[in-house]
């Protein structure tokens, strides 16, 4: 292996979890189309961009609709996300990150978001955690959204690096996927589904040790 020179980070499930807010907003679109969705349809979404899962829902229901009901579906979705995060602080960071975050800045290893979130940039400020990242790349600015490595490469080029110099930190199957398609070590993060498919795998960001790769 290359020696690791950067950490480029999934954000939903990764760095903060808002997949409930995600769940509530979808179902509620899901509810509007009489189409029943659970925790369990949700699982599917994880990773997914937001217009292919407002497409996975309407599979679910068979529900064909034209493109200005799709474009207003999603702005609804959104709308009601971003209503329910508006209290998000750095409180709300999952276990490890903040002295993850750094560690690594102490020993000079560049860090990264590689997240399908149109709303990183939002999300990360409000975490306020914005300042440790060298790069954020987000869903506007990938064409191919994750199992598609677009976004890690994306990072990973502007870093300056190699895949194989960098370490891709993910919660969902897409996302180690899309590590593991571009040629980076893939992490997997709080997600028993996903152990047996990353090259490392974590329960929470507190059992992982920057010092390792220092």
């Amino acid at each position: 292996m290359d020696k690791i020179k950067a950490f480029l980070f999934d954000l939903d499930g990764v760095l903060v979890s808002t997949e409930y807010n995600h769940f509530l907003a979808w179902q509620r679109c899901a509810h509007s189309l009489d189409i029943a969705f659970t925790e369990k349809e949700n699982e599917r979404l994880k990773g997914v961009s937001r217009a292919d899962s407002l497409k996975l829902i309407l599979e679910l229901g068979n529900k064909p609709i034209s493109h200005s009901e799709f474009e207003a579906l999603l702005k609804s979705k959104n709308d009601f996300y971003l209503e329910s995060i508006q209290s998000l602080n750095q409180a709300h960071l999952l276990p490890g990150v903040l002295p993850l975050l750094i560690a690594a800045k102490n020993n000079g290893i560049l860090l990264g978001v590689g997240s399908s979130s149109k709303n990183a940039h939002f999300i990360l400020d409000k975490l306020d955690i914005s300042q440790y990242f060298e790069v954020i790349i987000d869903g506007n600015g990938v064409k191919d959204p994750k199992p598609h490595p677009e976004v890690f490469l994306n990072g990973a080029k502007a870093l300056g690096l190699h895949p194989s110099a960098c370490l891709v930190f993910e919660d969902a199957a897409s996302g180690i996927a899309a590590a593991k398609a571009g040629g980076f070590t893939a992490v997997g993060v709080g997600n028993p589904n996903i152990a047996a498919l990353a090259d490392i795998y974590l329960n929470d960001l507190t059992e992982f040790r920057v010092a390792q790769y220092a």
